[in-house]
């Protein structure tokens, strides 16, 4: 496996209010890995620091060793990186397929992009019964089944997954983190999963980090973290 992410000593701000304090983790090719934490610990602003959304004021983000810390936000998309983030953020007014010819706005390989059409279908079935549906007509687990499926369009090497289960129905939930890990299986796709439900996320992640406060407080294997007394007891209500 080679590092296709890193995060060396990063340190982000809002204005003067700091929200990360030396952060250091690594993501391989083909991992899913997964940033657990309660709420406010700086999860999505780790994430936003990767897609340039909020610059890192010291240290170093590198991408597949390239370094990204001071580059805009639609070069690093461009460099194969994608974001879905808390919220879902769709387009309401347009229907699910102009939602997901949205995600292939930087590709122009339009046999390709009709392939990955064809397979976010498959994927997630409901969006082929209601692809001419409005996206706004969806209820909430479809919604976020309509953002991964968007992001899949942009044929990501990279990723970013912000609180994908939040709000929905545990059933669809299952759903959607069965999808998380077929997409990684195989397209070989690289998952950075930010959670708040972290039996879910530890289940299904390679590597894990736990961060409280805007520090990295522990990181091991999936199933160690699982294991871990202070993680079960803080996180997993155990």
């Amino acid at each position: 496996m080679t590092n296709m992410l890193e995060l060396k000593n990063v340190n982000s701000f809002y204005g003067n209010i700091q929200a990360l304090y030396d952060v250091n983790l690594h993501i391989d090719r083909g991992e899913i890995i997964t940033l657990i934490g309660a709420n406010g610990a700086g999860k999505s602003t780790t994430l936003m620091t990767v897609c340039g959304v909020v610059q890192a004021r010291t240290g170093a983000v590198i991408y597949e060793d390239e370094e990204i810390t001071k580059m805009p936000p639609n070069k690093i998309v461009a460099q194969g990186i994608c974001q879905v983030p808390e919220g879902r953020l769709i387009f309401p007014e347009l229907t699910v397929q102009e939602n997901l010819d949205m995600g292939a706005f930087m590709r122009s390989d339009k046999a390709g992009i009709a392939r990955d059409m064809d397979y976010s279908f498959e994927l997630f079935p409901i969006l082929a019964e209601r692809r001419k549906q409005p996206g706004g007509n969806l209820s909430g687990g479809e919604q976020q089944m309509l953002a991964i499926a968007r992001a899949l369009m942009a044929k990501p090497k990279l990723l970013l997954l912000d609180e994908p289960s939040m709000g929905l129905a545990p059933l669809v939930v299952k759903q959607i983190f069965d999808i998380i890990k077929k997409v990684n299986a195989e397209a070989g796709t690289t998952i950075f999963l930010v959670e708040q439900n972290a039996n879910l996320a530890l289940k299904i992640g390679h590597r894990g980090y736990v961060m409280e406060n805007g520090r990295i407080v522990l990181s091991d294997t999936c199933d160690k973290l699982m294991a871990n007394e202070q993680v079960k007891k803080a996180y997993l209500g155990l």
